[in-house]
């Protein structure tokens, strides 16, 4: 009997749905923290950096650990050491810049050579001028002021003889305390900000391992070996990351800075520098770094010889740099997704600014690893990460419920060249059938769509490529030495998937050189006498064991001898062989050895006939 529930009282029947619940509460808990990251930003930059910086030293601190240093010692002496360097690099900076800006006015004349020579190449008065003309047209009629404007203040109340008059205003000059601050302001905030960075690492590197227990007890208590175990390896593989990218980039900068200084650009260490610094930015950095340099050069030189040496520089050293020391260093990746990098600098950059820019990588970096390791944030690793969210056999019944056989025969191809036939039939497409069938199963595939499949995966199989002992058979077929008829036919149970599972068995058969044939659904009635020595049932649809003996039976009683093998596609592991079966198996490379170890002989015993109930087909 159905029983009614009070529609006030919470649970199913009051409409209250709890996963949509949750995904909007995590939507806008998404949307809080990014609001509290945007306003508290001059908290969080600081924290951020010391975070990351205290990756990079703390492989430094054990190695003064080792050499039984303190670990209050170290720290301090590391941090000391750091703050030193990086007050020393950015005195450096100030230095060149300032030398950089006041050489810039005797580098005019060979700019406004260069412009002229760049005329003179472009046709004179042709294109290039009356693009420029054009330029300065529109410009002077943007400053222009607006007549109806200009008419309506000349009866203003001001107005002397029609024009308004000028007004000035100037403020006193400044006295000593003036002067001091108005020098001081911009340089408080960045120092005060460095400050808080080196006090934030300085705790962080004295209380590591006190932060990982709380991060552990917020994180993953419930399994605490696990959580542990995920987060030192998770920490020592940034270290080393952050540490290895610090060190390249370093030598990245040296290595340009000694080139320009070869070539003969001035101020080479700025550009080395800048050259080191920017590298830290994804994919603009590298380009940004060269023009500096190579616009100085255009400048400095009267000819072309520096611009085109400097250029020539980066063009070697970056690509050496990026496709051949950085893959042997740390791998092919950084674990985060192309579009996850650029994503993440168009977030951070709008988050943080260019100071985010600079970080979105290994922020970034850091949310993917938390991602692989807390199971609560394994998302991030799948939005962000570099590993495929999707298996091949997943990917492939994607493919085949869209209906696309090329991206489909492209992904094989690549799973191919790492694979063999048989493990991409049962490990790819035969997973992938059974996930189709999953969903038929529970009413989410109709069969219009279960067609779909069938048709794709006959495209799919013509789109791969045929292998050698295919096309030997093939050839063989064509010279008139295969005999007439299918030695094997696949006879697919029921329903479409029936049929796609049978399409891949005779694709596999006819790679080894099997004459092999696929027939319609239930076709056993109709089968034709002496057409086949074997037959092989394809089952993915359910099927009972009363099904297939009266299959069995059937197929039997057209030939005598005729050999017959069950592939039950669905059944975990070997499924049981039934009376009278020459063969039960439940994979692709099962069937096929069946084929070849079965071969028909003159008068086999007829199957046993067993009793099958009224209905039972």
């Amino acid at each position: 009997m159905l029983q009614s529930q009070d529609p006030s009282l919470p649970g199913p029947a009051a409409g209250v749905d709890l996963p949509g619940r949750d995904r909007l509460l995590a939507f806008f808990t998404a949307i809080a923290i990014v609001t509290v990251l945007y306003v508290g930003r001059d908290v969080f930059v600081p924290i951020a950096v010391a975070i990351l910086l205290s990756f990079v030293l703390a492989p430094v601190i054990l190695v003064l650990r080792r050499v039984r240093v303190p670990r209050t010692a170290a720290a301090v002496v590391v941090v000391i050491a750091t703050f030193v360097g990086l007050l020393a690099l950015g005195s450096v900076i100030a230095l060149q810049t300032s030398d950089l800006v006041a050489e810039l006015p005797k580098y005019r004349f060979n700019l406004s050579e260069k412009i002229r020579s760049v005329k003179e190449a472009t046709g004179g008065s042709g294109t290039f001028e009356r693009t420029m003309d054009m330029i300065q047209d529109l410009g002077r009629e943007l400053e222009a002021p607006d007549p109806a404007k200009a008419v309506k203040e000349e009866g203003g109340p001001l107005a002397t003889g029609g024009r308004p008059l000028p007004v000035e205003i100037r403020q006193p000059p400044p006295g000593t305390l003036g002067t001091l601050s108005t020098v001081m302001a911009p340089l408080l905030h960045p120092l005060a900000t460095i400050g808080i960075i080196f006090i934030f690492v300085l705790f962080i590197l004295l209380q590591r391992e006190d932060l990982r227990n709380r991060f552990v007890r917020l994180a993953g208590a419930h399994d605490m070996q696990r959580t542990t175990a995920a987060l030192d390896d998770a920490a020592r593989r940034l270290s080393r990351f952050f540490l290895t990218q610090v060190a390249l980039n370093a030598a990245f900068g040296t290595v340009i800075g000694l080139g320009l200084w070869l070539i003969g650009v001035p101020s080479p260490l700025l550009f080395g520098i800048a050259a080191a610094v920017l590298r830290f930015v994804p994919y603009v950095g590298a380009a940004v770094a060269a023009a500096l340099p190579i616009g100085f050069a255009l400048a400095v030189d009267p000819g072309w010889t520096m611009v085109f040496s400097a250029f020539a520089l980066f063009i070697v050293v970056e690509p050496l740099v990026g496709h051949v020391i950085e893959p042997l260093l740390y791998g092919r990746s950084t674990g985060l997704s192309p579009v996850a990098v650029i994503a993440a600098a168009t977030f951070w950059t709008w988050l943080w600014g260019p100071i985010g820019l600079l970080l979105s990588t290994p922020l970034t970096l850091c949310l993917v690893v938390l991602g692989r390791h807390v199971e609560s944030l394994e998302f991030l690793d799948v939005a962000l990460g570099d590993r495929p969210p999707l298996s091949d056999s997943e990917l492939l019944y994607q493919r085949l419920l869209a209906g696309d056989p090329i991206e489909a025969a492209a992904s094989a191809e690549d799973v191919l060249r790492q694979t063999d036939l048989d493990a991409y039939c049962d490990g790819v497409v035969l997973p992938a059938l059974k996930l189709a069938q999953r969903d038929a199963a529970r009413g989410a595939l109709d069969a219009e769509r279960q067609a779909r499949i069938r048709d794709t995966l006959a495209d799919l199989l013509e789109h791969l490529p045929a292998p050698e002992e295919k096309v030997a058979a093939e050839d063989a077929d064509d010279a008139g030495s295969r005999p007439e008829g299918p030695s094997v036919l696949v006879l697919p149970a029921r329903s479409a998937l029936d049929e796609a599972a049978a399409q891949l068995l005779v694709y596999r058969l006819t790679a080894d050189g099997v004459a092999a044939e696929a027939a319609a659904p239930g076709g056993a009635r109709r089968l034709a006498t002496g057409q086949a020595g074997m037959v092989v049932l394809a089952y993915l649809s359910p099927a009972t064991p009363a099904h297939r003996r009266y299959t069995i039976r059937t197929l039997s009683r057209d030939r005598t001898g005729r050999r017959v093998v069950v592939a039950d596609f669905m059944a975990e592991g070997p499924p049981p062989a039934l009376q009278g079966e020459a063969a039960a198996v439940s994979t692709v490379k099962g069937a096929v050895e069946a084929a070849q170890m079965e071969a028909p002989v003159s008068e086999p015993p007829a199957p046993a006939v067993v009793p099958v109930r009224a209905g039972a087909a």
